[in-house]
């Protein structure tokens, strides 16, 4: 069985209170900081199939970049989602907790306890 995955930014309070309640549960699982380390196409493509909604819930459309790029205006493609989230990594909203075929955005951080 893998290794379940925190999709972390360490700047985040959120993102840290889902790392934090996961190693207090003595949760074993491996951590992506995806703003430095930036987020591969293959993850990108199964986050809506494990998230269970689309691309356009789980980026951050507060953030100037979403607003900069105006994609509250486009109607973009799953790959086009993919390639904008490569190339700004920091529009996915995180923390995103996967445990096995199942994945949760960590707002509030509580939630990763769902699938543990």
């Amino acid at each position: 069985m893998q290794k379940a995955l925190l999709i972390h930014n360490p700047r985040c309070s959120k993102s840290r209170g889902a790392k934090e309640i996961l190693e207090e549960r003595g949760i074993e699982f491996d951590t992506i900081d995806y703003v430095k380390d930036g987020l591969k196409e293959k993850l990108l493509s199964h986050l809506p199939k494990l998230l269970g909604i689309p691309y356009e819930q789980m980026v951050r459309s507060k953030d100037e970049t979403y607003k900069d790029l105006k994609l509250a205006d486009k109607k973009l493609s799953n790959k086009e989602w993919i390639k904008v989230l490569m190339e700004n990594p920091i529009l996915l909203e995180r923390p995103i907790f996967i445990n096995g075929d199942r994945a949760v955005i960590g707002r509030p951080p509580e939630l990763v306890l769902d699938l543990i």
